[in-house]
């Protein structure tokens, strides 16, 4: 495998995994649980869902021929009037995933040297793509970080929990 397959193919296990954290997360949540803020200044699930949903369909439509930040977008209603039902949520989180996963399937080894503006800015493709992963890692992060505010002791952890890293290792090793 080259290494611009085996980039595309890690690239595409992270966004993944990302996204899986939040669908395990509103898992959990009922539909009012999407709108807690901790203060008035916060932000929601469901509106951190719809800026990186905003986020996903700029960055990512016509990803290697046009500029990342669209004309089309207007980035500050991602912050004000959250999708109205968990059901709005889930379908707008999946179509801005679709985007993500529908670009990183267009690139290929006569592509993977292309320059990817953002905001006008050059990027090589690997740079515009981490540049995407650790920004939608960062809002994931947030999305579990509520989720668990919310939850309280009725959370269900999404990786190893608390105390049980020792059971966990016996298991993957075998000792």
């Amino acid at each position: 495998m080259s290494q611009a397959a085996n980039y595309i193919k890690s690239a595409f296990f992270e966004f993944k995994r990302y996204r899986m954290l939040g669908n395990k997360t509103f898992d959990q949540l009922s539909e009012k649980d999407f709108y807690w803020t901790h203060s008035d200044s916060d932000n929601s699930i469901a509106i951190i869902v719809k800026h990186m949903v905003g986020n996903m369909r700029s960055r990512w439509t016509n990803f290697l021929t046009e500029d990342g930040e669209k004309s089309w977008r207007d980035r500050e209603t991602e912050f004000t009037d959250p999708y109205t039902t968990k059901t709005e949520i889930l379908h707008a989180w999946e179509n801005g995933w679709q985007c993500v996963f529908d670009a990183l399937n267009a690139i290929n080894e006569d592509n993977f040297d292309s320059v990817i503006l953002i905001r006008n800015e050059k990027h090589t493709l690997i740079e515009a793509i981490n540049r995407q992963l650790a920004h939608y890692a960062s809002h994931v992060g947030q999305i579990v970080l509520l989720g668990k505010m919310i939850k309280g002791n009725d959370w269900v952890s999404l990786s190893i929990p608390k105390g049980e890293s020792e059971k966990f290792n016996k298991e993957k090793f075998g000792k």
